[in-house]
């Protein structure tokens, strides 16, 4: 599915992942958790929209958003309703994305996680699938920044800390306030479309109209394209 010539490793001093719908396979487990959760403080949505809405959004800009639209007033501890239930579910459903530790594994540039999720459910999800050991010096949330995805906040953040300089920085994100967030930060981004929440080939034009500088469906493709140049 890789489709446009890519820059040589050595074009890259950083790869900075995502972690929903990219580390893990979490984007629909995430979706069904909230939706719960909000139709338990009585607003009218479902795990869909949710996904359509929110994917790759902050809960805080989510709740902020709908704040706005229904004038709701969120319970004071909604950001652990939300961990809680996501946590829950993921202990019984959470895999692994096909690769990503190989990948992991056998990558010889600087990584980092830079994850729209708290701290405590990016390394629940990461501890529940195996990866924490692979990644976890290398933590960065949305809550350490202003703005969330898709403001360009969370990446600078994650490459000023990790030395390194945007332009020579490469994203894998699977959502659009991702790509949007990635191509503002100045960064090569690559869309990820091998979850099972994706429809890859509806999902794919997404994230290219974004500016999305390639599209891959499978972590082995990734490393074939940082580990050869092609």
């Amino acid at each position: 599915m890789l489709d446009h010539p890519t820059p040589p490793m050595t074009a890259f001093d950083l790869v900075l992942f995502d972690c929903d719908g990219v580390l893990v396979d979490s984007e629909g487990l995430s979706a069904r958790s909230t939706a719960v959760v909000l139709q338990a403080i009585g607003l009218d949505i479902d795990a869909p929209t949710v996904l359509r809405r929110f994917m790759g959004t902050s809960d805080k800009s989510m709740c902020e958003a709908l704040k706005a639209e229904t004038g709701i007033t969120f319970p004071p501890d909604i950001q652990h309703r939300l961990d809680e239930a996501a946590l829950e579910l993921s202990a019984r459903e959470l895999q692994a994305m096909p690769g990503i530790a190989r990948l992991l594994e056998s990558l010889t540039l600087p990584r980092c996680v830079a994850s729209s999720s708290t701290p405590e459910r990016i390394q629940r999800s990461l501890e529940l699938t195996g990866l924490w050991p692979l990644l976890h010096h290398y933590v960065f949330s949305a809550t350490m920044v202003q703005n969330g995805k898709p403001a360009p906040d969370l990446f600078l953040h994650a490459a000023g800390a990790m030395g390194a300089t945007p332009a020579r920085c490469l994203v894998i994100e699977d959502s659009t306030a991702g790509v949007r967030a990635g191509k503002a930060a100045g960064m090569t981004v690559w869309g990820f479309l091998g979850g099972t929440h994706v429809e890859p080939a509806a999902h794919g034009a997404k994230l290219q109209d974004l500016g999305a500088d390639r599209l891959f469906g499978h972590m082995d493709e990734v490393h074939q394209a940082l580990s050869t140049g092609q």
